[in-house]
């Protein structure tokens, strides 16, 4: 696995002037809702305060939108049945175990370029705009963000993205362009997480689906997953996600 190590660690930016909910009041929510607050915005600090309380950003749905708005506001979300990959749960099959001798890992070699992948408007669903690209650029360059890549003849073949603080690594999206490159990411993320023995670290999905569920994805209650959160937060970062990674 190739991936860059700077043991100075990501740099802090300033913090958000947005009051989130906090970690208590979400799980104080006895609403199924997933949308749990609109508005604020995609800078640094405010990203980071919103995954250190469980939230993460995605658009506003249309249908939730006022008509008096230009664009879409940003949509805070902490779904109520939360999809989770501990490390031991991993479901690699013989033929994925196969697959994973056919690509390389790399770690941040190409991050801008698997966000563009992932924001690929032709995909279904898409919903990665240039603001989100910027924002998590900017999470990247300052040692938060990462990508996980799957190499194959010299050739980008799929890979994720995602924020890790502690032992959390946030998901966010995942792209393929060869088969099974992206379950391969997966599992090339699994092993960088438990590559030193640490326990106690996790992959927050968002939201399951029968794909995820096959590679070992479970779906925990909202008060669960933000009791995990402060462990979580205070586990050692993976080593190689130490640093500001400069070449995305």
């Amino acid at each position: 696995m190739d991936h860059p190590i700077n043991q100075q660690g990501p740099i802090e930016p300033p913090p958000t002037p947005w009051e989130l909910p906090s970690r208590e009041q979400l799980a104080a929510l006895e609403s199924d809702d997933d949308l749990v607050a609109v508005g604020a915005d995609l800078a640094p600090g405010t990203l980071l305060a919103a995954y250190r309380r469980g939230l993460f950003p995605m658009p506003e749905p249309p249908r939730l939108r006022l008509r008096s708005r230009v664009a879409p506001s940003i949509g805070w979300w902490c779904p109520a049945r939360r999809g989770v990959l501990r490390l031991d749960g991993l479901h690699v099959s013989r033929s994925l175990r196969r697959s994973v001798r056919d690509f390389e890992i790399r770690v941040d070699t190409s991050f801008d370029a698997v966000v563009a992948a992932c924001g690929d408007p032709r995909r279904p669903g898409a919903w990665i705009d240039r603001g989100i690209r910027d924002a998590y650029g900017e999470l990247h360059r300052l040692g938060w963000a990462h990508s996980v890549e799957a190499w194959q003849d010299g050739d980008l073949a799929g890979g994720l993205y995602g924020v890790a603080i502690g032992g959390l690594f946030a998901g966010e999206s995942m792209f393929h362009r060869v088969r099974d490159a992206s379950k391969v990411a997966l599992v090339g993320l699994v092993d960088l997480l438990a590559e030193d023995g640490a326990e106690g670290r996790l992959v927050d999905v968002q939201w399951s689906t029968p794909h995820l569920e096959s590679l070992g994805v479970e779906e925990i209650p909202r008060r669960e997953y933000l009791g995990l959160l402060p462990e979580l937060l205070a586990t050692p970062l993976p080593a190689g996600f130490r640093g500001p990674a400069h070449r995305g």
